[in-house]
């Protein structure tokens, strides 16, 4: 028996704030740069960006399985000086999740023209050249985010530690019923 499509989901993980604590590594390189300066606890923060941070992040936590559940994608963008940036990336990716998802990385300046059931992102909001993205936007939840509310339909993911598999089943079911529900009218019923 075949497989059926929706039963196969495509999941797009952002990698900064998501996969790899970037707001963390900013904010530790800083303190032992200028101890003695003023700054902004990650608690407080809303934002930052930095460049050179890449070989120096650890992991956002946990990812117990989640990137080896089903076709998963690590899409990210870019920084605006992406110098060292992409070859960091690409470096930091290879270390923490080995050479297989060097294959499945994703460099784009838009998200919204790449194809997927969902997408974690720990950015509200994703405008680009594509105003309805395939994909489904699951915030995952960041010093800069955590203040949000978010309207239904909208999901959060709030760590690695939350239901990451109840999102992704949810979705599954739901790209099922539509196909059924395809297939039963396409056939008249």
């Amino acid at each position: 028996m075949a497989v059926s499509t929706a039963s196969r989901l495509r999941v797009l993980v952002d990698m900064d704030g998501v996969l790899a604590d970037f707001e963390g590594g900013v904010l530790r390189h800083f303190l032992a740069r200028y101890p003695g300066e003023p700054h902004v606890e990650l608690a407080e923060r809303r934002g930052f960006s930095g460049r050179g941070q890449y070989r120096r992040l650890r992991g956002a936590g946990s990812q117990p399985g989640a990137l080896w559940l089903t076709e998963v994608f690590i899409c990210t963008s870019p920084l605006m000086k992406y110098e060292h940036c992409i070859l960091e990336k690409y470096s930091w990716v290879e270390k923490y999740l080995g050479p297989k998802f060097v294959e499945r990385l994703i460099l784009t300046g838009d998200k919204t023209v790449v194809s997927a059931d969902l997408l974690v992102d720990d950015k509200d909001t994703i405008k680009g050249a594509e105003p309805k993205p395939s994909w489904e936007h699951i915030l995952f939840t960041c010093c800069h985010n955590k203040h949000l509310e978010l309207q239904t339909p909208r999901r959060r993911l709030q760590s690695w530690a939350d239901d990451w598999r109840g999102i992704v089943e949810s979705k599954r079911r739901s790209n099922v019923e539509k196909e059924c529900y395809a297939s039963l009218t396409a056939n008249g019923n």
